[in-house]
């Protein structure tokens, strides 16, 4: 193992270790940031520049050690910095936690994964080169698929990691701003389980099938002009 990985490996362990002795399940729950909201939101008032940076850099070390909270730091976005700025600030911290995990999952496993299943990696490293940044895309626009699950399974591709920095913002920006605009009426909301509706679990699944079915038809489309040519 390179002097490179062994590094990456201790950042890694460093945050998780740090955010698991922190305890995140004690404060990654909706009753808690409802609890201290107030203050807050009065420290964001008085301090807007320093509260987005700290803001930031926990949204990023939770997303990158993949430690679930990340459904509640993204309501929480909403309800301290509003719909728009609350948008960009986690969309922005939320892609860039998935990349830094897209790539541990990519330089420590990746060995590992092609020792494991050999030729079959082959396939579908191909098929991720040419399609990836489209699986991605329909991935990160059905919630309920984990989020940790994507950026492990995205790393062992050979997916390019810009492409995969665009495709993950893109992808996630629709979720992003349904669940930072349910933050902002966060004193009004009693569970997180009534965000995920199945309606509107049904809406993000069918915009994730809609750029399969664009791409199908145009081929219909092409395929006819080719016969009546």
């Amino acid at each position: 193992m390179t002097r490179g990985k062994w590094i990456l490996i201790g950042i890694v362990l460093a945050i998780a270790g740090t955010l698991i002795y922190v305890g995140p399940e004690k404060y990654l729950n909706l009753e808690f940031i409802k609890s201290r909201l107030d203050e807050l939101v009065s420290y964001r008032n008085e301090n807007p520049l320093s509260s987005a940076l700290i803001y930031c850099a926990v949204y990023i070390a939770v997303t990158a050690a993949s430690i679930p909270g990340a459904l509640v730091l993204t309501l929480l976005g909403g309800a301290i910095f509003g719909f728009v700025l609350g948008t960009g600030i986690v969309l922005v911290s939320a892609t860039i936690g998935a990349t830094i995990a897209f790539l541990v999952a990519r330089y420590l496993f990746d060995d590992l994964v092609t020792r494991k299943m050999g030729d079959k990696v082959a396939g579908i490293r191909e098929s991720f080169r040419k399609e990836g940044a489209l699986y991605l895309f329909s991935m990160r626009l059905v919630p309920v698929i984990p989020f940790f699950a994507i950026n492990l399974l995205m790393g062992l591709t050979s997916i390019r990691t810009a492409t995969y920095f665009v495709a993950s913002m893109v992808g996630m920006a629709p979720g992003t701003m349904v669940f930072v605009n349910a933050g902002t009426q966060l004193g009004k909301l009693t569970s997180l389980q009534g965000l995920l509706s199945p309606a509107l679990i049904a809406s993000f699944l069918l915009l994730a099938v809609f750029p399969y079915m664009a791409k199908y038809l145009l081929k219909v489309i092409q395929r006819n002009r080719s016969d009546h040519a």
